[in-house]
């Protein structure tokens, strides 16, 4: 398979002063410090479009949004749809390692009038970080419920860190008396900041540049006008600058094209799909593109959104690898069931899901389940006659030494032995994938197509309570007898 563009550059180089008698062990300490191998954060397995839940178990609401990595920590703003599309909250995310997050606070709640009051539209919340001012900045597509107000909100932070306090609210405006809807905020290597909106009902796509302090809008610096574009996202690599957009069909999604430019005042080149294999590019539309380096290698990741309009709040995220290059200003975004991302080196590899499969149990002819559909931490695992749900596949990632990840489809979660319990009838309910035993199984063949799986922890087996037949059976771990009811097959 064809990985994406691993891009080289030096670090920025770093002048020192030192006292002579110094110098020799310094100099000692420093060439050491250039051969020793750098700390390596554990691959983390990304599984597109399943149902992602933050530490808690709660579901991530931050749709529409962006990525901030402050050390080495990425912040992650979004929309709250718990409730809908009316304005709820701005939620804000922390991760070291880009799958497992953590709910800090709401930065943005709703207020009884005004811009955040009921019934207001606020989207695409975007984040930087004024190194001047040491002030985080927030901007967001705020409008009426009939989408007719079309301004830019802006809200700034001066603590120390993005989610650490609420933020305070400035305002809204038309940039340039233009209307705006659909934006985004990119920051230049040279601290330079812009806002890309979409204007003139949808049907231009502008770039605006920002006042130094990044609270205003300076200039127009450049029009896509009358190709009705929206959802924009920014990056630059190897000093090309790359816009992403989609097109505008409401909630539905369709085919996300890129341009490229040598200036964000252009000229731009024409728009190219980015998803060739996909008419609706994964049946996502564009949120955010994340660069995720260690400053020799990085690796840029499309951060879509795929809407569910009648259950926004189920709305999934599509995060895939984007294969770069600069040279030839080409840019593709490929599908992967499952991929692994290193968040400290920006290394990621393809797979490991290569499939998804029903299991189905021998005696009832019926498959394991996460009950109700479930994506939350500790759902239980259950027998239900099949329908084809995402909550009734399977993938078997190989953790070495014959055993498997079981990872549900739905959730991205592993099936697991709950509390790590050596008893028969122990219970068997789905948890975020990590290195307990209790997550691993054999498959020991048992004839005819059929396995046995057995927990490594324990030594038993994935068995459907006291032989039922009857859908809501609960799946727990027993002693491995060779019962029908212990034997599983893929399907």
């Amino acid at each position: 398979m064809t990985i994406a563009s691993r891009l080289h550059s030096p670090p920025s180089s770093r002048r020192v002063h030192l006292q002579p008698f110094a110098f020799a062990a310094a100099l000692l300490a420093a060439l050491a410090s250039l051969w020793a191998p750098a700390a390596r954060a554990s691959p983390q397995l990304v599984v597109p479009g399943a149902a992602w839940t933050d530490a808690s178990g709660a579901r991530i609401q931050a749709h529409g949004g962006g990525i901030l990595k402050v050390g080495s920590t990425y912040y992650w703003i979004g929309e709250d749809k718990t409730n809908g599309s009316a304005f709820q909250n701005v939620k804000c995310y922390a991760s070291t390692d880009l799958v497992h997050w953590t709910f800090k606070q709401n930065v943005l709640t709703r207020q009884s009038s005004g811009d955040l009051g009921p019934s207001r539209v606020l989207e695409r919340p975007k984040l930087i970080y004024n190194d001047s001012t040491r002030q985080y900045v927030i901007y967001m597509h705020i409008d009426s419920s009939d989408y007719s107000d079309a301004r830019v909100g802006v809200a700034t932070s001066s603590s120390s860190g993005p989610c650490d306090a609420q933020y305070n609210y400035l305002g809204s405006v038309r940039p340039l008396g233009n209307m705006a809807r659909d934006m985004t905020l990119f920051k230049d290597t040279d601290g330079q900041a812009y806002l890309a909106a979409s204007a003139n009902n949808n049907a231009d796509m502008v770039i605006y540049r920002l006042s130094a302090d990044y609270l205003s809008v300076s200039q127009e610096v450049y029009r896509l006008a009358g190709q009705s574009r929206e959802a924009p996202a920014i990056f630059k690599v190897n000093g090309v600058y790359f816009m992403v957009t989609s097109g505008t069909s409401g909630w539905s999604p369709n085919m996300q094209r890129y341009m490229s430019a040598t200036s964000l005042a252009g000229p731009w080149s024409s728009q190219t799909d980015l998803t060739p294999s996909s008419t609706t590019s994964y049946d996502s539309q564009t949120a955010f593109v994340l660069p995720v380096t260690d400053g020799w290698d990085t690796t840029y990741i499309y951060v879509g959104d795929r809407w569910f309009s009648d259950n926004l709040a189920d709305s999934r995220y599509v995060w895939v690898p984007l294969t770069v290059n600069p040279g030839a200003r080409t840019l593709a975004a490929s599908w992967y069931d499952g991929w692994t991302v290193d968040a400290a080196t920006g290394i990621w590899q393809p797979g490991p899901l290569p499939q998804a499969s029903t299991l189905a149990v021998r005696h009832s002819g019926k498959v394991a389940q996460v009950r109700a559909c479930s994506a939350a931490n500790a759902a239980a695992v259950q027998q239900a006659t099949s329908t084809g749900s995402p909550s009734q596949l399977w993938s078997f990632v190989d953790v070495g030494s014959g055993y498997y990840h079981v990872i549900n489809r739905n959730s991205g979660k592993c099936l697991d032995v709950n509390g790590q319990s050596t008893d028969d009838g122990g219970t068997v309910i789905q948890y975020p994938c990590a290195t307990g035993q209790n997550q691993h199984w054999k498959m020991v063949d048992q004839g005819n197509g059929y396995f046995e799986l057995v927990a490594r922890h324990s030594g038993k087996c994935l068995d459907v309570k006291d032989q039922s037949t009857a859908d809501g059976t609960v799946v727990d771990q027993w002693t491995c007898n060779a019962g029908t009811n212990q034997q599983w097959q893929q399907q």
